[in-house]
């Protein structure tokens, strides 16, 4: 009978950046929102608001991971360009250094030699690469693919809670809106935890909590400041 093992750590990259955009674009356009609107402003006021809240989170969002993502990219290409050098000018030196990772990791000395040869032979720098510095390529930084996945991710997430302003009256607003998202936030963990495979009522908790407190301190505040302005 053949055994199939399914592994999801594999989907941690892009599952972090999907869930930390589109759980960033609900909640700080549904507490912009809510905050926006416990001050009694229009619902035109409302709908402006949160659209330029969208535009500048995706802007912010991109900008951010282009930065982030590109300063690890550089220091990965640094670190290559030095494992290259040494390559070049130690090679005995580098083979017993791959050599000692291997014994590390369970090896007997003399096969964990073998290894270190054979994989040298065939693409010394990746094997360095991947055991001695933990750059592969399916982790490596794309500082581009990370800007427009963020910002694309925010986008949708954000353009949730400015759905419920459009359809919902003014006078429920602030409720339809709270409620929705944290409906909205709740679909995003449980999806999250499934994608994962991590319990889903703790994710979903989680997600929900703190957009919950974000919009209530927002509200908080909208109301205080459109009392006394």
């Amino acid at each position: 009978m053949r055994h199939i093992e399914i592994h999801r750590s594999h989907r941690i990259g892009w599952l972090r950046a999907a869930v930390l955009g589109a759980n960033d674009g609900i909640v700080s356009t549904a507490s912009l929102i809510v905050g926006v609107a416990a001050a009694d402003s229009s619902r035109s006021g409302i709908l402006v608001a949160g659209i330029a809240g969208l535009v500048a989170g995706a802007m912010s969002m991109a900008a951010g991971e282009y930065v982030s993502v590109s300063s690890q990219s550089d220091t990965e290409n640094a670190d290559l360009e030095r494992e290259r050098m040494e390559l070049a000018n130690d090679r005995e030196f580098e083979h017993a250094e791959l050599t000692a990772i291997y014994v590390k990791r369970g090896l007997d000395v003399e096969l964990a030699s073998q290894v270190a040869t054979q994989l040298m032979t065939k693409d010394a720098l990746g094997a360095h690469a991947r055991d001695e510095l933990g750059i592969t390529e399916e982790l490596s930084a794309r500082p581009v693919q990370a800007a427009f996945a963020s910002a694309g991710t925010f986008t949708v997430g954000a353009a949730l809670p400015l759905l419920l302003v459009v359809v919902l009256p003014k006078s429920v607003l602030i409720w339809g809106v709270s409620i929705g998202s944290l409906f909205f936030l709740a679909l995003l963990g449980s999806l999250a935890a499934r994608a994962g495979g991590s319990p889903i009522w703790k994710s979903a908790f989680r997600v929900t909590f703190w957009g919950a407190l974000a919009m209530g301190l927002t509200a908080g505040v909208g109301a205080l400041f459109g009392a006394t302005i």
